[in-house]
């Protein structure tokens, strides 16, 4: 659905800034409490917190997250789960959000309205509320950037630090092919996984893959250490090549590191038992020094989507 029109009468210009707002109000339904705990003040009150607090803030952008392709819904489901995959890699729950729109005078109402209404089912679904945010204008400009809050599960918050030379590598789901299937607004954040492995003291170190594990997983490598990637194990989405893969991005998939000395037996056992529908994959491990061993990935060759370059 294209977010534009012609018709001055439809689009969000002919209503203005306070009538849009209580119409946001109005779509997001109950995920939107009342002020001061949610839209209507200048700032939302939370409640204190009973574990550490995560905070995370990813944007979707008109022309590069989303296209005419994508129907509102899923623009808007799409925004907040990949904050969720982030609150997901540390093992946390999701709390309340915040939502900066930036929009053209021209966008069209009705797709707005399918946004805001698609935002609130999933909202709903993750058990988040909705508590403020801020709309501006500039033209030819449709983005909007979501701010999560979450809070830790446990004693333990996982980082992308920690693993260690020897440990193993895991990623859960398949990956690869992420723009022509859909999965890049129709993936499911892996929240419970994430809390599951939190809770597992083999495991190290974790994040999530968003721009594609051959990038990703630099930041989750020890100092001095190298990935050392197995072909044969690298789980590949339907019509993905290892290429694709390694470098595609946005699969919202956790990749974390496990201590050697884990029995992965019982791990992977109790894996199935949770989650009989993830697949779980060891797909190598960090080995010492720069020279990657003979059979292994050479990830020099491969590179994600980085921003900039």
């Amino acid at each position: 659905m294209h977010p534009y029109t012609k018709h001055p009468d439809d689009a969000v210009s002919a209503w203005g800034e306070e009538k849009l707002i209580r119409a946001i109000r109005g779509w997001l339904g109950n995920v939107s409490p009342r002020a001061p705990f949610g839209i209507g003040d200048d700032c939302a009150v939370l409640a204190p917190s009973q574990g550490r607090q995560l905070i995370t803030v990813d944007p979707v952008i008109y022309g590069r997250h989303f296209d005419d392709d994508v129907s509102p819904r899923d623009v808007a489901a799409k925004l907040l789960k990949r904050n969720l995959s982030d609150i997901a890699a540390m093992g946390g729950r999701p709390v309340a959000a915040v939502l900066a729109l930036t929009l053209d005078a021209r966008v069209s109402r009705v797709w707005l309205e399918h946004f805001y209404r698609g935002l609130a089912v999933t909202a709903r679904r993750y058990h988040v509320a909705i508590i403020g945010g801020d709309l501006a204008q500039a033209d030819g400009v449709l983005a909007a950037s979501l701010t999560l809050l979450g809070e830790s599960t446990g004693p333990r918050v996982l980082t992308r630090t920690g693993a260690r030379a020897g440990d193993w590598i895991y990623v859960t789901g398949r990956l690869g092919c992420s723009r022509p299937g859909g999965h890049h607004f129709r993936f499911t954040p892996r929240l419970a996984e994430g809390r599951w492995l939190a809770r597992r003291a083999g495991v190290r170190a974790m994040m999530d893959v968003s721009d594609g594990l051959a990038k990703d997983l630099h930041a989750l490598t020890p100092p001095g250490c190298h990935p050392a990637l197995d072909p044969a194990r690298l789980p590949c989405r339907r019509g993905a090549d290892t290429r694709a893969a390694l470098t595609d991005g946005e699969d919202y998939e956790l990749v974390f590191a496990l201590a050697r000395r884990t029995d992965r037996a019982a791990l992977t056992a109790a894996w199935r038992r949770a989650f009989p529908r993830t697949p779980l994959t060891c797909i190598g491990a960090f080995a010492r020094g720069t020279k990657t061993p003979e059979g292994a990935f050479d990830l020099s060759k491969y590179h994600g989507y980085e921003h900039l370059r």
